[in-house]
């Protein structure tokens, strides 16, 4: 391969990933319909062209950009982070209610994450099937083990399966529904240290709940 060519490759894949990102921030802040190709070009210093010759259109750039920004995420906070193996069932729930959180809190690039996720609970996209079935279906499928590991054998699915949404549904209630709590109580913050008092109270929580549904 001639330098040339070498040169051309290298400036494409630039070109590609500054779409990437700019994507990730115009997604994350204005959502996949509001957001032009325009806007996410002119960020990117990209050519208005540059969208359908590196992903087709907006709406396969949008699949790239939150298959990108979910692999992101789980590869910085996966759900059994920070656990050794041989790890308790109590031990396992706590790993993965505070990756959950610190996923969805994170600051920065992971952030975006979060923020389309947020968008796609409230206004869903065709993407977000390949989504659940790629990382959604396999990491619920794992909360599920670990409750069962906690109530025993004897519990029907169902109640497994609501128990496992009921502690999901403590971690994304303080992102989703942060702008309210935030003015409730206007002391409350969601650092990095807020996120781990958090992760305990969840856990614990959930613990003394579990401990009724046994079979």
């Amino acid at each position: 391969m001639s330098a040339e060519n070498i040169q051309l490759d290298s400036e494409q894949a630039l070109t590609r990933r500054n779409l990437l990102e700019a994507a990730s921030e115009v997604f994350a802040e204005i959502g996949f319909r509001a957001a032009t190709v325009r806007e996410i070009c002119q960020r990117a210093g990209a050519n208005i062209a540059a969208v359908n010759y590196h992903f087709g259109d907006k709406a396969k750039l949008y699949v790239e950009v939150l298959r990108r920004s979910q692999e992101q995420a789980f590869q910085k906070y996966p759900p059994d982070y920070g656990i050794k193996p041989g790890a308790s069932a109590e031990e396992k729930l706590k790993a993965f209610v505070r990756s959950f959180l610190l996923r969805i809190f994170d600051e920065g690039t992971t952030a975006h994450h979060g923020k389309m996720m947020s968008r796609e609970m409230i206004e869903p996209t065709g993407a977000l099937d390949a989504l659940v079935e790629e990382k959604i279906r396999p990491t619920a499928m794992q909360l599920a083990q670990i409750v069962r590991e906690l109530i025993g054998p004897g519990v029907d699915d169902e109640k497994v399966r609501l128990c496992a949404m009921s502690i999901v549904s403590q971690c994304v209630f303080h992102h989703h529904c942060r702008p309210v709590v935030i003015r409730l109580f206007p002391n409350q913050k969601f650092t990095t240290e807020d996120v781990e008092r958090l992760a305990e109270h969840i856990t614990q929580f959930s613990l003394g709940a579990l401990k009724g549904v046994k079979a």
